[in-house]
C-alpha cells in the first residue's frame, strides 16, 4: 500500500495531489465500514489519540471522536477552557504532560494561526491540525473536496466559489489550496471588505456580485460570517449582508443552471442561506457531514500507519 508523504496533517499546503488521491481512497473504503451494522474495525487498537481542543468545537470534535472511536483508538479529550491553560500553563507544557501519558497522536484546534506546525517540531507524536486561526481546517478542505467528488464524478475542471467571509475563514484557505491542487478553477465572492487584499496572488478570480459567480459556479461553497473573529463591522448590517449575499431558492431557481451548494457548519439560517435552500436536493451538506467522520478515519488511520511502535 503506497503511504503518505508527510508524518502530521498541518494544512494542505503540504500535501501533493497523491496524498489527496490516497485519502480520498481510504475514505472510500471507510465510508463502507460507516454504513455497515456493525460500524467499527480494530485498525487502531493499538494507538492513543489525544484530542486538544483550545477553542470551542462541536461538529469538528464530535467528528474526529468518532472517527477515532470507529477505528477502534484509545481517545483522551482535553478541553482548554476547563484546564491549566487558564492558569497560565504554556502550549508544550501541556503538551508534553500529554506525551508522558503516551500519545501516539495529537488533534488540535488552536487560535494561533501556525501552531500545529509549531508544536509537530517540538513533540515526538503525529499532529492533526483541526484549525489553527484565521489559517487552515485541512480536513474540512478534504471532506469538501470529497463531497464534490461523490456528487459531480470529479473535481478536476469544476468551477467552485466560496461565498462569505473569505478573510477570517481557514476553511476558505484550506479549500482553495485543495481545489486548486486537484485542477478544478476557484472564484471567492463576498464583500470587498472580507475578500483578503492579496487573494489574486493565489490564483483565484475576485467577484463580488453573487449572481454572477453563481452562473459561473458549478458549486458555492457558503461560509457564514465570523462575528467572534470581528472586532471592527466589515459590513453595514446582516439584514444588508443577506440581501447582497445570502442564497435563497428564488435565486437558485432563476439561474440558468442546477448548481450544487455546500455549507462547512455552523449553518446561519437566513443570513448565507435560507433554511429552504440548506434542506434542498441541491445542497449537500449533511452529506459534507457524513464524509467528514469517512474522511477523518482515512487521515488518522494513514497518518497511524506511520507511526513506529
Amino acid at each position: 500500500m503506497s503511504e503518505l508523504s508527510v508524518n502530521h496533517l498541518l494544512g494542505i499546503k503540504y500535501l501533493n495531489q497523491q496524498d489527496i488521491q490516497l485519502i480520498f481512497e481510504t475514505a472510500d473504503h471507510f465510508k463502507e465500514v460507516i454504513n455497515r451494522p456493525i460500524k467499527k474495525v480494530p485498525s487502531l487498537r493499538d494507538i492513543t489519540i489525544a484530542n486538544l481542543f483550545f477553542e470551542n468545537s462541536t461538529r469538528t470534535k464530535l467528528s474526529f471522536e468518532l472517527a477515532e472511536k470507529r477505528l477502534s483508538a484509545d481517545v483522551i479529550n482535553f478541553s482548554a477552557s476547563q484546564s491549566s491553560v487558564k492558569k497560565g500553563e504554556t502550549l508544550i507544557d501541556t503538551v508534553n504532560n500529554i506525551l508522558s501519558m503516551k500519545v501516539d497522536m495529537v488533534v488540535m484546534r488552536h487560535p494561533n494561526p501556525g501552531a500545529g506546525v509549531f508544536l509537530s517540531q517540538h513533540v515526538n507524536a503525529s499532529i492533526i491540525n483541526a484549525g489553527d486561526g484565521a489559517h487552515e481546517h485541512p480536513t474540512q478542505a478534504l471532506l469538501d473536496s470529497y463531497s464534490i467528488r461523490e456528487r459531480l464524478g470529479n473535481v478536476k475542471g469544476k468551477n467552485v466559489v466560496i461565498v462569505g467571509d473569505i478573510l477570517h475563514s481557514r476553511v476558505a484557505l484550506s479549500n482553495i489550496y485543495a481545489l486548486q491542487l486537484q485542477g478544478a478553477n476557484v472564484m471567492v465572492c463576498g464583500p470587498k471588505t472580507l475578500i483578503p487584499k492579496y487573494i489574486d496572488k493565489l490564483g483565484v478570480k475576485v467577484e463580488t456580485n453573487l449572481r454572477k459567480a453563481l452562473n459561473w459556479c458549478d458549486v458555492a461553497n457558503m461560509l457564514r460570517v465570523q462575528n467572534e473573529r470581528m472586532d471592527i463591522s466589515y459590513f453595514p448590517s446582516t439584514r444588508e449582508y443577506t440581501q447582497q449575499f445570502g442564497v435563497n431558492k428564488a435565486l437558485l431557481n432563476s439561474l440558468d443552471k442546477e448548481i450544487t451548494i455546500m455549507h462547512p457548519g455552523p449553518i446561519n439560517r437566513g443570513v448565507e442561506i435560507t433554511s429552504d435552500v440548506a434542506d434542498s436536493k441541491q445542497a449537500i451538506i449533511l452529506d459534507q457531514v457524513q464524509n467528514g467522520v469517512a474522511i477523518r478515519m482515512a487521515v488518522i488511520y494513514l497518518l497511524a500507519s506511520k507511526i513506529k511502535h
